[in-house]
């Protein structure tokens, strides 16, 4: 090892290193948390063991003694022996409860398979990413995983009556657009609340309108398609139109608002749900968990935003407030509002033509 290191500084950079490497491998754990149901097993049953939880899980007590004592390490989870052991109420939130806006168990459902890592390490050598579609399979439930529960809290009983008159042209019966609707949860969500309303989704993942199609099989006011934004038709009749938390994975989202400004009526709206960021690095690093914004965009949001040739490449945290105002602006909206909401991750604009 060389002399001139500064051993303090080498202690610090092994350390943050493994500790990312630590990360991971808690990553798996919190992953098979959630596919065997050992959080929720252990929500509301005060302190366990690992016999009892074995017992109650139908799975191995060594097992999953040694994956309680990692949870613990972690801080997941309580002990003060190592053998008896509890989830907090706070940590059920975020762990075991899917209703709760906090929770974030699912969003470890879905580990990144290896041809998938492959396709991403090729994305570095000829700049074309893989589309959602290419990023394996389960892909298509990941977005919901990670933006639902925020989405469930705050989509209709905070974010729609900020809207100007948009709640009571639903009311009555409005056409409404979704593009980038993924899954449809928000359609979901909405359908369920304005009946009246008629919605029509729009996404390029062939395996998103899939799962879309399955979950409306029953609703007679939702039309799906699966097509790209830019393939909206200039039909001027939509009264609200969405695009939520999507805009900056696609690869030209300038042509996408350009598509949705020909679809809306005069007096439309159109709501865009944006991840928190800014032009200036120094705002970003404001941001806890910033590492973990541009890792999920190089595997997920900056490679689908660079799956084709001509694309903006815009990526996880690239859409900023002035730069989509200018994006709005270009496209021919007139007016543009940031609303306060109470989202600590995105946030919300009012958009006009």
């Amino acid at each position: 090892m060389s002399e001139n290191l500064d051993l303090e500084k080498l202690q610090k950079y092994a350390l943050n290193t493994w500790l990312f490497k630590q990360g991971e491998m808690v990553s798996l754990m919190i992953h098979l948390g959630y596919r065997l149901g050992l959080y929720r097993a252990m929500d509301g049953q005060g302190m366990i063991s690992a016999k009892e939880l074995s017992e109650v899980s139908g799975c191995h007590e060594r097992w999953i003694l040694e994956w309680l004592r990692c949870n613990a390490a972690a801080g997941l989870i309580k002990t003060s022996d190592g053998v008896s052991f509890e989830l907090e109420a706070e940590g059920a939130a975020v762990l075991s409860k899917a209703d709760e806006p906090t929770y974030a168990a699912a969003v470890f459902a879905n580990i990144k398979p290896i041809e998938v890592i492959d396709g991403i390490a090729e994305a570095f050598k000829t700049g074309i990413g893989l589309s959602y579609d290419g990023q394996g399979e389960g892909s298509e439930h990941a977005v919901e995983a990670m933006c639902g529960p925020m989405s469930k809290a705050l989509l209709v009983s905070q974010v729609l009556p900020l809207l100007d008159g948009v709640a009571n042209k639903m009311k009555k019966g409005a056409k409404v657009l979704d593009v980038g609707c993924g899954t449809g949860l928000a359609i979901e969500l909405l359908a369920e609340a304005f009946p009246e309303s008629f919605f029509v989704g729009y996404d390029p993942s062939s395996r998103a309108i899939e799962a879309a199609k399955q979950r409306f099989s029953e609703f007679e006011n939702v039309e799906l398609f699966n097509l790209g934004a830019e393939e909206i038709p200039d039909s001027g009749d939509v009264d609200f139109a969405m695009t939520l938390d999507c805009l900056h994975d696609m690869p030209r989202p300038d042509l996408a608002l350009k598509a949705i400004w020909g679809a809306l009526k005069k007096d439309g709206t159109l709501l865009v749900k944006e991840i928190k960021s800014s032009a200036v690095w120094d705002d970003n690093l404001r941001n806890p968990v910033l590492a973990l914004m541009y890792a999920t965009s190089i595997t997920t949001c900056l490679s689908s935003a660079m799956s084709d040739k001509d694309t903006l490449g815009l990526g996880t945290l690239g859409l900023n407030p002035d730069l989509l105002s200018e994006m709005t602006r270009e496209a021919g909206f007139t007016s543009f509002q940031q609303h306060k909401v109470d989202d600590p991750t995105n946030l919300y604009y009012e958009v006009r033509p």
